[in-house]
């Protein structure tokens, strides 16, 4: 009897042997990673495992599992913010996109508008000048009897300018009309400029309203230098309309 109570199967193990099981489980905690920081202390509690068993490894692995909550919990919470970060700078990129493609399509459109106002805008042919000799104006100096068109005043060498948006279909000697331009207008109706000293574009070429064609002078049937202006239905001669009346209606002050 004695015997079997020196080594019965109910007697507390060693402290050795509960040491060695309580190290080599806290090792294996701080081998996986989960809580290193934790060894010491584990270690340290040897003293409070030969009292009271197995209660402070349990009270570790509680500890251990709310630290691991708490990393999760916090991981997320910045996993989280970090999502909403992104997606509020990516919504702020979008909305400025979407301001810089409005606004430059605003300019865009603003531009083109410009351009159209432009190229439909009527100018003098002669800046700073008047009519010397009117429409229709009768006598001997014109083989038709009258004024095919109006005379602006102007020193030989003065700028003339297309009224408006064309393309020159004459560009040369016109016989009485010295050298001479004639421009069929963006509206189908035709301008001419006469006796010039100087011409300045060629067939075929498209001009803009203000664009200078040439130079005022006295080539051609003239008693002076000036320029000789006609508005026409077609480009040839006999097809004169009042071009005063002309340029107003597109609205040049003459």
């Amino acid at each position: 009897m004695a015997f079997m109570c020196a080594t019965g199967k109910h007697r507390r193990p060693s402290r050795v042997k509960r040491s060695t099981v309580q190290a080599a489980g806290v090792a294996a905690l701080a081998t996986t990673g989960v809580i290193g920081t934790l060894a010491s202390p584990a270690l340290a509690a040897d003293n409070s495992v030969e009292q009271t068993g197995l209660n402070p490894v349990i009270a570790i692995g509680d500890s251990i599992a709310d630290k691991i909550d708490a990393q999760a919990d916090a991981q997320k919470q910045a996993a989280e913010e970090a999502a909403r970060k992104k997606a509020a700078l990516e919504a702020a990129r979008k909305k400025a996109a979407a301001k810089a493609k409005a606004e430059r399509e605003a300019k865009e459109r603003a531009a083109r508008a410009a351009e159209r106002k432009r190229l439909n805008t009527f100018v003098a042919p002669i800046s700073n000048s008047y009519v010397s000799t009117g429409y229709k104006t009768g006598g001997s100096l014109w083989s038709s009897g009258s004024h095919t068109g109006i005379d602006f005043h102007a020193a030989s060498g003065t700028s003339v300018h297309a009224v408006g948006s064309g393309t020159v279909v004459e560009a040369g000697w016109g016989g009485s009309y010295g050298n001479n331009i004639v421009i069929k207008m963006s509206d189908g109706t035709y301008t001419q400029y006469g006796h010039l000293s100087s011409i300045g574009v060629s067939v075929g070429q498209t001009v803009t309203p203000g664009q200078q064609i040439g130079l005022s002078g006295a080539t051609g049937n003239v008693t002076g230098p000036h320029l000789h202006f006609e508005a026409r239905t077609t480009p040839d001669y006999g097809s004169d309309i009042d071009p005063v009346a002309y340029l107003r209606s597109h609205g040049v002050n003459v």
